[in-house]
């Protein structure tokens, strides 16, 4: 039987893969908190990972494989310092994030880097795209050959706990035969990762012993396209309203996230961030469903926890009826 640590395993992503696993026959442990459980048929080991000693219950034996998805680069420095040794296998789960520039269409994983954070960085004064590149060298140094880097897009499915991508299949469904608020699109690209997808990669990156660095993203298409494609799926009948970038941050709706927000349109300047290579990916094995089978998905999510419900991206739709109204005066 396979033996497979999670540094997590109770989150969204990190619980996908330790069900993956389990669901392969592995036996897994999952060093958490504690304040989820672990997934059925999986051992929980609560833990501090702030705390000297975090790893101490783990530290002890051999594992096949490891995983790790923290962004705090310490905690990972210190996992692979105590871990490294008894890995045979590690993944880590960094982000298309770590690279320096958004500028550039359709780079690769050979792209620079964001400069790594320095050790001892406080929490609270992370830069993301930092963290994530000093993690990427601690797992380098300590593992090499014996690690795959995986770099996640924009993560979606049911379950997102951002809630970015379920916001446009679940708005239309709301809104049914009456309008819709959109971003003007033209040029705009969107480009995301079904969560089940990426789970089953990590699981075979560590099943097959893979090696290597790869963008874990799917294929890059207009923002536009996606939006039609989940007005279909949610069978929205009403108009779509398109407002301008300036328009809309003059009325103070943010982009990409929070509240308020449009989801999924990027500010200016980040042409490249939604056109990341995956060929590595692909050649790697990854598999990628298609963006129909993902928002369906997504739409039954999102009736399930309520169309209406306060969310953490995207607009009330109070507050989008006021806009529309705005616009047609």
């Amino acid at each position: 039987m396979t033996d497979v640590l999670i540094l997590g395993g109770t989150g969204w992503l990190s619980g996908a893969i330790a069900r993956r696993w389990v669901d392969a026959g592995a036996s897994v442990t999952c060093l958490a908190r504690g304040a989820r459980p672990a997934p059925p048929g999986a051992e929980l080991v609560v833990a501090d990972r702030a705390d000297p000693g975090a790893y101490a219950e783990v530290a002890d034996r051999d594992w096949d494989e490891v995983v790790e998805i923290s962004s705090i680069p310490d905690h990972v420095a210190a996992a692979v310092e105590a871990l490294g040794d008894r890995a045979a296998h590690a993944t880590y789960v960094s982000s298309v994030s770590v690279y320096a520039s958004n500028v550039e269409v359709g780079t690769d994983e050979s792209a620079p880097l964001s400069e790594p954070a320095a050790p001892g960085t406080p929490e609270d004064e992370y830069d993301y795209s930092r963290a994530k590149a000093a993690a990427e060298a601690s797992v380098r140094s300590a593992l090499g050959e014996r690690a795959a880097i995986v770099r996640p897009g924009l993560i979606v499915g049911p379950g997102d706990p951002t809630d970015r991508f379920g916001y446009w299949v679940g708005r239309f469904a709301l809104a049914g035969g009456e309008p819709v608020l959109v971003p003007t699109a033209r040029g705009a690209m969107a480009q995301v990762i079904d969560v089940d997808d990426l789970a089953g990669f990590i699981v075979a990156c560590g099943e097959d012993g893979w090696h290597g660095t790869a963008n874990a993203v799917g294929d890059s298409v207009r923002l536009g396209e996606m939006l039609a494609l989940a007005r279909e799926t949610a069978g929205h009948t009403g108009a779509l309203v398109e407002a301008d970038e300036d328009w809309l941050t003059a009325q103070g709706v943010e982009p990409w996230t929070g509240p308020r927000s449009l989801p999924l349109w990027l500010p200016p300047g980040m042409p490249g961030f939604m056109t990341r290579s995956n060929e590595a990916y692909l050649a790697a094995g990854g598999r990628l469903r298609s963006i129909r089978n993902t928002l369906k998905r997504a739409l039954w999510a999102e009736r399930a926890r309520g169309l209406d419900r306060e969310r953490l991206a995207g607009m009330t739709r109070a507050d989008e009826l006021a806009l529309l109204a705005a616009l047609s005066v």
